[in-house]
């Protein structure tokens, strides 16, 4: 009866766990409970703390400026994505966004291109491998990076090796490129993540449906373009502010308050 007893417990996890491998959303989920737990104990452990003092010790306009470099380096993923999608007014709108911000943003650290209504359309390899037909796969969580689903792990494998900061060289540079970009971007985080611990009953769950939403929207939204998306007939039009929209040949959306402040010939000056 005591070995009965003893046993009871394990019985009870073993049929929670074939209660679990059994869901159609989750197949793997006693796994992806697993790996969330290990990654949520890693992050209170180590990378939360870090990100904490780095964050009371870093300036808010270096951080920013941190988060604006790494987001150029993005930028240039995205664009990548954006053409192997046959998405060519992203691409080039984003190929003149990290331009603008390498050269007039003091390589990325300044956000120039945003200011000029050139705005951020984030892109991945995962978004692409759902473009050519590739599904999903069931839901994963991956070491450190969280949620995921097999083939957005895949996406973020190429990603590892062969996204912009894999070029870095030398190999030490990149890894440690990697990991100031992960603890800046938790520093970000922490509010949300403070938040989110206040909230959340089941975090696993909440974490897996939020996830899967807006995965889901994304992937819609790639899918739902034509295969080789032009945009608008001329994709740079729209930041340019020449005469048919208001302005003065070329200047930018940013000119108008100076172009109109600006007295005309015979104006009396105030």
């Amino acid at each position: 009866m005591k070995q009965l007893t003893r046993l009871l417990p394990v019985l009870a996890l073993a049929a929670l766990g074939g209660c679990a491998t059994h869901n159609p959303q989750d197949p793997l989920e006693p796994y992806n409970r697993a790996m969330f737990t290990i990654n949520d104990k890693v992050d209170r452990a180590v990378l939360k703390p870090v990100a904490t003092g780095y964050k009371d010790i870093t300036p808010t306009p270096i951080r920013h400026g941190v988060t604006n470099f790494f987001g150029n380096f993005g930028d240039v993923w995205s664009m990548t994505n954006d053409f192997l999608q046959g998405n060519v007014h992203d691409g080039l709108s984003t190929f003149m966004r990290v331009g603008v911000n390498s050269v007039f943003g003091l390589f990325g650290t300044l956000d120039i291109a945003t200011e000029m209504g050139i705005y951020k359309h984030p892109n991945d390899f995962g978004l692409t491998l759902a473009r050519w037909g590739v599904g999903s796969g069931p839901y994963v969580v991956l070491p450190f990076y969280g949620p995921s689903t097999v083939r957005d792990a895949a996406g973020t494998g190429v990603f590892l090796a062969y996204g912009p900061t894999a070029q870095v060289s030398p190999p030490s540079a990149s890894y440690g490129a990697l990991a100031l970009n992960l603890v800046n971007t938790r520093a970000n985080l922490l509010d949300a993540s403070n938040l989110f611990d206040q909230i959340s009953l089941d975090p696993y769950v909440f974490t897996r449906s939020a996830y899967e939403q807006r995965r889901k929207s994304q992937v819609e939204e790639v899918r739902d373009r034509p295969f080789i998306d032009l945009g608008e007939p001329n994709p740079l039009a729209k930041y340019s502010y020449g005469p048919e929209n208001g302005g003065i040949p070329g200047t930018s959306p940013a000119m108008p308050a100076v172009a109109a402040s600006t007295p005309k010939t015979g104006d009396a000056a105030p």
